[in-house]
């Protein structure tokens, strides 16, 4: 059929409507005419595949990568990054209007480089070839390129072909410093023949084992410098993860926290950015790998006044009294109910939520908002060619008030 394509979803599919059903078309955008022949039907939606364009978005830009039409890895490439960062302000703004009924005041989003920007990248290896899998499915699309990943992961593509010929290997992981000065590469499955890409890496992990004598590379994020594993979570965002962080510290260091707790604190990468600006910051993490790296990094930046606990944020948390500000970031699933009615319980005077998912963003601020006022919601397109975006979100406590004898907050 013929369609005229309205906007995008949250997934940067178009939509279009046909006999008063919804199409969700991958690879369209507003204002597009196209042929399509649907590719899926349910009761509620159609999805929809496009046969021939007729009518060009003038925001539609040439994909950099050679593989994007086949590789799940980007959704975006095809759309200009001055309308993808207007797409993902607006998806922020309308998923909080829709499901936190807030129109808060959202600052500008934060970008930079689209391109070449991650620090980290996982392939996967079927039949001795190197790859990502095509979208929703376990095939793989072979590459030796990808633009998202930062040139010295590019740089390795061709040694990592040869030495999936050479050896029977299931997943390569790479990992770099920011500064691209440092690489850790990491392998899993029978690998025997690894001599030749020794020389070529800092640190060499053969199914969670160390090779080398080192098992950390070490990168910064502003004046703070942090070891990473091959288990350790981090950001993969090289430049823009300093933004972010900066956005964090300039709250701490403009009030007068005393005490303040880092929930799914990662490697304490948070923890230690605002060490300097609290009298003790407490990072708790289920991960066990996470809170090692986290106390070789506490000792690495001098962080006396830092303290790392190894458990389920929900199990703990209402160990923790008098706190003056809390932190989270936590995974997409957002909460755990029982931390989230704790954090009302403990009542920081400040609560800085950073979200990977908009969606639980907004299913937590619901319940949060009678008890904190959102004092700032900005955007980061951390994963740039992607749908998703991160989000800081400043929350302050609200201030009981009397009136007629009874308390109030506001």
């Amino acid at each position: 059929m013929r369609v005229k394509i309205e906007k995008l979803d949250n997934f940067g599919r178009g939509i279009a409507y046909a006999n008063g059903r919804i199409i969700f078309i991958e690879n369209a955008l507003p204002d597009e005419e196209v042929d399509i022949v649907i590719t899926k039907e349910n009761k509620k939606y159609l999805e929809g595949k496009v046969t021939k364009y007729l009518k060009l978005s003038p925001n539609r830009t040439e994909a950099l990568c050679p593989y994007y039409s086949i590789c799940g890895g980007c959704h975006l490439q095809h759309l200009s990054i001055t309308e993808e960062n207007a797409f993902k302000e607006e998806k922020v703004k309308s998923i909080l209007k829709k499901f936190a009924s807030t129109e808060s005041t959202l600052s500008p989003i934060e970008a930079l480089s689209p391109y070449f920007y991650r620090n980290k990248i996982t392939l996967h290896v079927h039949n001795k070839k190197i790859g990502y899998y095509q979208n929703n499915t376990n095939t793989l699309v072979e590459i030796n390129y990808c633009p998202l990943a930062n040139k010295k992961i590019n740089s390795l593509f061709k040694p990592l072909q040869q030495l999936a010929l050479n050896n029977d290997l299931e997943e390569i992981m790479l990992r770099t410093s920011n500064n691209e000065k440092e690489v850790l590469l990491k392998l899993t499955g029978s690998v025997t023949n690894y001599q030749d890409i020794l020389n070529l890496v800092d640190v060499l992990v053969i199914n969670d084992k160390a090779i080398t004598k080192k098992a950390f590379i070490e990168t910064k994020i502003g004046t703070k410098s942090y070891k990473l594993s091959s288990l350790s979570f981090f950001q993969v965002n090289k430049e823009l993860t300093k933004y972010l962080y900066d956005e964090v510290l300039q709250v701490v260091k403009n009030s007068s926290f005393q005490k303040a707790l880092d929930l799914y604190c990662g490697t304490g990468t948070i923890s230690l950015y605002i060490s300097d600006f609290v009298q003790k910051v407490i990072g708790i993490d289920y991960n066990k790998a996470n809170i090692e790296a986290a106390n070789i990094n506490k000792d690495l930046n001098n962080a006396k006044n830092a303290t790392f606990i190894c458990a389920k944020v929900e199990d703990v948390i209402n160990n923790y009294q008098n706190i003056d500000l809390i932190i989270v970031d936590p995974p997409r699933a957002g909460l755990n109910k029982i931390a989230l009615d704790t954090i009302i319980k403990i009542k920081p005077q400040s609560l800085i939520y950073i979200s990977c998912d908009v969606s639980t963003l907004a299913r937590d601020l619901n319940l949060l908002k009678n008890t904190y006022s959102i004092n700032l919601i900005k955007p980061f397109n951390m994963f740039p060619r992607t749908y998703h975006v991160e989000c800081v979100c400043v929350l302050n406590l609200r201030k009981p008030l009397k009136i007629k004898g009874k308390s109030t907050s506001q």
